[in-house]
Order: C-alpha cells, then structure tokens, then sequence
C-alpha cells in the first residue's frame, strides 16, 4: 500500500472528499484523461497508424492498461527498470526506447524478455547487439537513428543498415525495424515552423528506409514521434506506431503548442496538484505547501489553475513552499484555501510521487499507485 493509500483510501467515493485529502497531492481529472486517451486512439485509428503509448510519462499500469484497451499494442518504456515494472503488473507489449548496456542490465533484460516474449528494445551500437545475443534473450530489435539531437541512435543511414544486419545474423534476435524520435522538435510552439522542421527530418528518415528496404531489411516497425508532433506525423505516414506521452496530462510546455495547426486545444490538462494555503500574514501574497519537492522546475512555476483570483501566479519559495501572488488590488488565498496547479513539465513532476489521487469534480474516486516511479535504472 502507498503512503497515499493509508491516509486517503477512506476518502474514496465520499462526495466532497477532495477537500479532505492532505497536501501536496497529485491529481487526475479521470473524465478529461479518458477523453484525451480516447481522442489519440481514434485520431490514430482514422489515419491507420497505432500507437505504443509512452509510459515514461505516467508510470503507471493503471493508465497503460487504459492506453491498450482504447487500441494500443502496448507501451514504451524509457528504461529497463520501467518496463520490468509494468511487467511484474501484467501490461504487455513493451517496448523499451533506450539503450541497456553493461553486463547487469543486460542480463535482467535477458530475465524480462524471458518472462515478457513480446518485449522489444531499441540498440544503437554493434557491441550492445553483441551483449543482447550472447544473454542468450529471444527477442525483437529496433536500431535507433539519431535525428540530429546527438543523444542516442546511430549517426548515419550506412551504420543502421550494418547495425540492422549484426541483429538479422543473429539466431536468436529478430531485426523489427526502427525507432526515430525527434525530442527537440515537440515544443516547438508554432505549428507551420514544427511542421517544416519535422518534414525534413522525415525525408532523412525515409531515405534510412529505402537503403534498409534495397538490402532487403524492410522496418516492419517504424516507430517514433510524440505529442507534439503527432498530428503532423500521422499526416506524413511514415511511422507505422507512435509514442505519444505526455497527452494523457498535457503540461504547460506542450499546452504552449498549436498542436493541430488551428490554434484550437486538442486535448484536456488532466494532471495537476492540489496545494493548500498554510500561511497568509501578508496583503500580498499566501504561501502554499507545494514547492521544489512536488514540481519538476527546469519548465518554469506552474501556472494556477483555480483556487485563486484569476491572473494570480506561483512563485516557488524553497523546497516545501511556494507562494500565490494574485493581481493587483485582489486579495490573496486565504489560510486553509486550496489552490489547484498545473504541471510545468509532466514526466519529472510526476516521478516525484508515489499516487495519483484520481478525482471526478470534487470526488476523490481511487488511488492509483507509480508502480515505474524512481525506476531510473
């Protein structure tokens, strides 16, 4: 049981019982994330394109088994420590985006892989192939291509196509396709200058398809691309599954974003963090029991989604406190008030929590555990 779970389960299904629960707490609105889940289903479905969800951003089986019954053929994992969490609670159809290398990860991915047959994995250098196929690990390989942001993949079209070959040679290790994620494309705010950037990087990744396809390796499996980017990927049809993430909460980072290109909102906040008012002796302002310790802060301060004038701001104020600034001539939250906040950045926000507290209106209804919170390794 969660620490969430102990001093809330007897909230669940009292109405009015979002008051009640103690502070910082992380938040669902469950009927705006159904709604976000099922608007990527069927945008997905009507271009004929799956979805492999990423699960880096919400860590949490509950969610992923959510993603897979609206039609997703499973999830992606950023690390080996998530997807041997989703595993041990039942979700299948992983597939792991980032390289595992060194002899004790290898060999646990072998583990995974023998209880989870469906398990993929992305590689991006031939001595991690090497590794893979002398565990003795049944599985299916992605060559990650590196689309210029110089992280992880293989630099150029010739060493994934030789890196496609080290895993077709190996007996035990099937050659699935590619991965091609292009991070530093998603937030990208205007839709016109995204589209260009993302067009181009699309050309590059069809050109590694051609040299793969004449030497007669085909990607079965092209995987990539994000909330971000989706509408603009899917209109390409290049990627035959997307990894789409973070529009299951929506952040302010990606909320910034002219997503389909009209300037209208495709899909819902669902995630946010209720604070509540612990000191208010100045005219100015009231301080909150939310800080550095319940919000990733490299995205900038949360904006304030309710429980304060309109037009007030979050400051952050050290690592358990933040403080509510509302406009000039209204008066700040008072002692006991909370007040409802966004997330500036989803994934790292949410890692530093161990429960979602999954709310209709102003009705805590379940306790959701992060089963793959904190498995960095």
């Amino acid at each position: 049981m969660t620490y969430a779970q102990t001093l809330h389960q007897h909230l669940i299904g009292r109405q009015g019982s979002r008051s009640d629960l103690n502070t910082p707490a992380l938040l669902i609105e469950l009927d705006a994330l159904e709604r976000n889940v099922a608007a990527m289903a069927e945008r997905a479905a009507r271009a004929g394109v799956k979805l492999r969800p990423h699960a880096k951003t919400h860590k949490c089986a509950a969610i992923a088994r959510r993603q897979i019954e609206a039609g997703a053929l499973g999830v992606c994992c950023a690390k080996l420590g998530e997807a041997e969490a989703l595993a041990e609670a039942g979700v299948g159809g992983l597939l792991i985006t980032s390289p595992v290398v060194g002899a004790p990860a290898t060999a646990r991915l072998a583990a995974l892989a023998a209880r989870a047959p469906d398990l993929m994995a992305s590689v991006d250098h031939p001595d991690a192939v090497a590794a893979i196929a002398a565990s003795g690990a049944r599985m299916t390989l992605l060559v990650d291509i590196d689309p210029g942001i110089h992280r992880t993949g293989v630099a150029d079209p010739e060493a994934a196509l030789a890196l496609a070959r080290r895993i077709d040679a190996a007996p035990n290790l099937t050659f699935g396709g590619v991965q091609f994620y292009c991070g530093s494309q998603q937030h990208i705010e205007d839709f016109a200058a995204r589209r260009e950037a993302i067009v181009e990087r699309t050309d590059y990744l069809k050109g590694v398809i051609a040299l793969l396809t004449e030497a007669g390796l085909k990607p079965g499996i092209v995987s990539g691309g994000g909330t971000g980017t989706h509408a603009i990927d899917l209109e390409l049809g290049v990627f035959t599954e997307l990894q789409v993430g973070s529009y299951v909460f929506m952040d302010r980072q990606y909320n910034d974003c002219d997503l389909a290109g009209d300037g209208r909102a495709v899909f819902e906040t669902s995630l946010m963090v209720d604070a509540r008012v612990i000191s208010a002796n100045h005219e100015r302002l009231s301080t909150v029991d939310a800080g550095f310790k319940a919000f990733a802060t490299e995205a900038g301060s949360p904006p304030v989604l309710a429980g304060a004038p309109a037009g007030s701001s979050y400051h952050f104020m050290g690592d358990e406190h933040g403080c509510i600034v509302p406009p000039k001539g209204e008066a700040p939250p008072a002692l006991g008030a909370v007040v409802t906040l966004a997330a500036p950045h989803c994934d790292p926000t949410v890692n530093l929590h161990d429960a979602y507290h999954v709310v209709r209106g102003d009705t805590l209804v379940d306790i959701w555990p992060l089963e793959a919170r904190g498995r960095s390794a």
